[in-house]
This record gives structure tokens, C-alpha cells and sequence, in this order.
């Protein structure tokens, strides 16, 4: 039997085969028949009941096996130093970890509200040239200030895993020389992490507006960037969350940095195509979803080979 498959058995439990399939129980959606299809040979997976795809069958090694197993899957590909992870998550917290929790401004005054008042109506109008829907509104809880220290401001607040604000982006909709005012609080989080679904594709952009546009499950960095020791890509590893990299065109070497260091992790990564356009907000909707779907898959050769390639 084939090494890869004898680990995948030992996680997945006995298969049955089709053609060049391997059919399992799917750890995901546990279904009761065997619905997950895994191909070795091209080191792909699908579920036909609940849809989870990956191009990488360390996907699953990591995510349900040991690490005895995921050890031996490394030596087996030879693609990833795992020894990252002890430096990841090399020592348990044994101090009671407080959650950084803000108040938004008094002033805030949220959008979705019923009926639309006088105040509002530039900060609609905003939001309504830069596309984004009485939806999208409703999902990211985005508000306004008409008065106090963020007034004319659109506000898009973060809430944390329990509900409670943990950041907010303040942006001017009246064309003020300070575009951006937002609260002195670390951005060291998971931006809006109450509505992240970790187990779904997840795109990672610069900004909040870009976040909006590209969907739901979509997380910006804040003008920062993904590092190693951030509660952001601790998440990332931990739930083994595929990523859509989508940062502006001008971003090369903070793009390069997070390529580089996803792949060290084994994360499965695509990137997307913003050319043309400074940032995703620049985009339609239906454009971005068009380029996500052609977004490429990001592997430690392809990206070493195109970054030599680019250098000649």
C-alpha cells in the first residue's frame, strides 16, 4: 500500500474505491456514507455532500491526524519544515489572556437601521458609490458619526468571537484631509471575527472596504501585515484555513513575506489577480468573484520557479 494512503487511511478510517478515487467518511460533515473522494495521485480532495475541496491532502493530515502522522507526511512530500509549528505554538498560555475590548463612539448611529434620517444621507451615498449594499451593511454592522470626534465618518466596527468591539475603521465620506481616524487600540485581531467561518475559503485584503467587497468571509489587515506570531495567522494555522491573497497591486513585498511564509506552514493559498485596478474596491463585485474563481494555487515550486524566472 502507498505510504500517503496508508496515513490517510489510518486518520479517515477503511475506503472503498472508484477508478482512481479513494472514497471515506468525510471528517467534515460526517455523513454517513462514504462521500469524501481523495486522489493521491493528485493530492486532491472534494466531499459530494458538503463541497469541501482542497488541493492539498496535508489539508486533512494536519487538520485531523498526529503529529507523528503530519511528520511523516512532510517527510513524504518534502515540501514543508513542520518544525515551525513547535515555534508557533511552542508554549501553552498559562496566564488568563484578556480580550482587547473598545467602546464605539458615542455618536455612532447604525445604518440599517428602519427608517434613514436626514444625517445619514451623505454617508448612504458613500457607500452606495463605492457598491456596497443594504447587505453588506447589515452583515458588517457599518454606521456613521454626524457629530463628536468622528463626525462626517463612515464606521465599520470589529466585534471578537463573543460579540464585543474590539476595533473600528473610521473613514471620512466628506473628502477631509485625514481620510482615516480610527481608535487608539491595537490591530493585532481578528478583524470582525464573529462573523468568520474558518473552515471556508477565507480572502485576506488591505484594507476594510476591499473586505466588503470581496465577501463575507474576508478579513483586511489594517495597513499591517500577516506575521508569524499574530493572532490572525495563529487562527489561520490552527483551523488550517484556506487563503485568497488579494492586497493591492502596489503591495509586492508584503505579499511576497505572507506567500513565504504560508507556504513554511503548509497553508493552502491562492492568489489573486488585482491588476488593472489600485485596490479590490476598485472592483465590482462580479469582477472579483470572476478573478477569485481564477485566482491561482500558490505551491512552493511554482512561486520559487516564477520568482527565479522574474530575476533573469
Amino acid at each position: 500500500m502507498p505510504e500517503k494512503l496508508k496515513i490517510v487511511k489510518e486518520i479517515l478510517g477503511d475506503c472503498h474505491y472508484s477508478n482512481d478515487e479513494s472514497l471515506f467518511y468525510c471528517p467534515y460533515c460526517k455523513h454517513d456514507k462514504q462521500k469524501l473522494s481523495v486522489n493521491i495521485a493528485k493530492n486532491v480532495f472534494k466531499c459530494w455532500v458538503c463541497d469541501t475541496t482542497g488541493r492539498d491532502l496535508r489539508r486533512i493530515v494536519r487538520r485531523f491526524g498526529t503529529y507523528k502522522q503530519l511528520q511523516k507526511w512532510g517527510e513524504l512530500t518534502n515540501t514543508v519544515d513542520i518544525g515551525g509549528f513547535d515555534k508557533l505554538f511552542a508554549e501553552p498560555q498559562t496566564e488568563l489572556v484578556i480580550e482587547q475590548v473598545i467602546e464605539l463612539p458615542a455618536e455612532f448611529n447604525f445604518l440599517a437601521n428602519g427608517s434613514t434620517p436626514f444625517t445619514a444621507l451623505r454617508a448612504l451615498k458613500y457607500l452606495t458609490k463605492r457598491d456596497i449594499s443594504k447587505e453588506d451593511i447589515l452583515h458588517w454592522k457599518i454606521g456613521y458619526c454626524d457629530s463628536g470626534a468622528y463626525a462626517n465618518r463612515i464606521i465599520v466596527p470589529s466585534f471578537n468571537n463573543e460579540g464585543y468591539v474590539n476595533y473600528f475603521v473610521a473613514r471620512t465620506y466628506n473628502n477631509s484631509y485625514k481620510r482615516y481616524k480610527n481608535p487608539p487600540a491595537s490591530r493585532d485581531i481578528c478583524f470582525n471575527e464573529l462573523s468568520v467561518d474558518w473552515d471556508d475559503d477565507l480572502v485576506i485584503t488591505e484594507g476594510v472596504f476591499d473586505a466588503v467587497k470581496a465577501g463575507p468571509n474576508a478579513i483586511p489587515l489594517l495597513g499591517s501585515t500577516l506575521r508569524e506570531n499574530s493572532k490572525l495567522f495563529q487562527k489561520i494555522v490552527e483551523f488550517d484555513t484556506p487563503i485568497y491573497l488579494a492586497l493591492d497591486t502596489d503591495a509586492e513585498k508584503k505579499e511576497a513575506k505572507i506567500i513565504n511564509l504560508c507556504l513554511k506552514y503548509g497553508i493552502e493559498l491562492y492568489k489573486v489577480d488585482t491588476t488593472g485596478y489600485e485596490d479590490i474596491g476598485e472592483m465590482s463585485k462580479e469582477r472579483f468573484l470572476e478573478r477569485k474563481e481564477k485566482a491561482t494555487f500558490i505551491t512552493q515550486g511554482d512561486y520559487l520557479l516564477r520568482k527565479a524566472l522574474q530575476s533573469i
